[in-house]
């Protein structure tokens, strides 16, 4: 064997090797679960956070009104347990949320238990756009120091509600 059929052959070796590593990798990530098509992503300052599943809904068909009573109790139950995704924010920063396409295409509203009359609305009623803009924290946030920050797919014509998302803003001092 002379050098050259060495070289060709070592190559040939990584190519095989290299696609076996490829199909090995696709095979084991279509295994795993992939992203809903329904997020939601809350900027709080400079970072962001992605919710990737809804806490209650998302299935594509309207929550009965049983279903969103039972999502209300297990959220109060999950944000005693510290199991809402939350995100430090101080007053000066700035709040935004963001959804995909498939929750703006249905329509969405955001609020927060905060504000001045004890709910800041965030987005209202949003169809097609998929950011709510950016607000003064200071303006959105519970005088009790944790804030929690609601975000629902929600038909605007039928009222009807699909998904639901939550997440806490945890206040901090400057």
């Amino acid at each position: 064997m002379s050098l050259s059929t060495r070289v060709i052959a070592a190559v040939g070796a990584v190519v095989v090797i290299g696609a076996g590593t490829v199909g090995g990798s696709i095979a084991y990530a279509t295994g795993q679960d992939q992203p809903s098509d329904k997020r939601v992503t809350v900027t709080v300052g400079r970072s962001s956070q992605e919710i990737d599943r809804p806490f209650c809904g998302g299935t594509g068909t309207a929550m009965t009104e049983n279903e969103q009573a039972d999502c209300q109790t297990k959220a109060k139950e999950a944000l005693a347990d510290g199991k809402i995704p939350s995100s430090d924010v101080v007053a000066s920063d700035r709040i935004g949320v963001g959804v995909t396409p498939q929750v703006a295409d249905k329509g969405w509203f955001a609020f927060t238990n905060g504000g001045q009359q004890g709910q800041f609305s965030l987005a209202n009623a949003n169809t097609g756009q998929t950011w709510s803009g950016s607000v003064p924290a200071s303006t959105a946030l519970s005088a009790t120091g944790k804030t929690l920050l609601t975000v629902v797919e929600s038909d605007p014509k039928t009222q009807d509600i699909y998904a639901v998302w939550y997440f806490q803003l945890k206040t901090q001092d400057a």
